[in-house]
């Protein structure tokens, strides 16, 4: 009797599993309370206050923001693995789950495994550690803008506050300084459609936005390690 419980229990937690991948793309890694950690997938295009088309893959931030204050807020939760593979999307979602990100006290590392581009820059600089697989990609450019412009001084002024914001973040939690930085976003020699630099696995270490390059498992050990260290910002 006690095995059959046992088994339904675990059933159970399967079918829970698969539906927190459906809905949000994470799950808890270990069912260990000293090392419990939690993944946190950060895929397609990041959708903020407007609501994207059906065919779009996105990670809608209304959805993990919470999930980022319940990391902080649980006692079995260590850590954090973020996994990114992202296009970019919008401005103030993109940065308000990076703050996020970089104010839990709980460690986190961050994982680009194909793109992380545009304000997937600011995701993937705001762990503790982060790390690239070779072939991934991160794409740096100004801050670009859909719909009507009005064509007055105060919408330049605007879009450059915007991109200071971008770069103080990105400039504060990786070795990047914001001179590179910006010759990065108007660089005019590499896109032929737009400005901006496409960094290319170790390029993106040896321009100081992220730690290492590496795998899912390296990522996973450094966490695993952060966690069983109980270490905290």
């Amino acid at each position: 009797m006690p095995e059959k419980e046992k088994s339904m229990s675990e059933s159970e937690k399967d079918e829970k599993d698969r539906e927190e991948i459906e809905r949000f793309g994470q799950l808890s890694l270990s069912e260990k309370e000293d090392e419990g950690i939690k993944l946190i997938t950060i895929i397609g295009e990041i959708e903020g206050h407007d609501v994207l088309s059906n065919n779009c893959k996105t990670t809608k931030y209304e959805h993990l923001i919470p999930i980022l204050a319940g990391i902080e807020d649980s006692k079995k939760i260590k850590g954090a693995l973020i996994i990114i593979n992202t296009i970019g999307g919008d401005v103030s979602a993109g940065l308000a789950l990076a703050e996020m990100i970089a104010s839990l006290s709980k460690p986190t590392v961050s994982l680009v495994i194909g793109d992380s581009h545009s304000i997937g820059v600011p995701l993937a600089v705001a762990s503790d550690y982060s790390y690239i697989v070779p072939t991934g990609t991160m794409l740096i450019h100004p801050v670009r803008m859909n719909g009507t412009v009005i064509g007055a001084p105060q919408t330049y002024d605007y879009f450059k506050m915007i991109q200071d914001r971008i770069v103080s973040f990105v400039e504060e939690h990786s070795r990047a300084q914001k001179g590179s930085l910006e010759k990065m976003m108007m660089n005019t020699s590499m896109l032929s459609k737009d400005l901006g630099t496409v960094l290319v696995g170790m390029q993106a270490v040896e321009a100081g936005l992220i730690d290492e390059v590496g795998g899912i498992d390296v990522a996973l050990k450094k966490i695993k390690k952060l966690a069983g260290n109980g270490q905290e910002k």
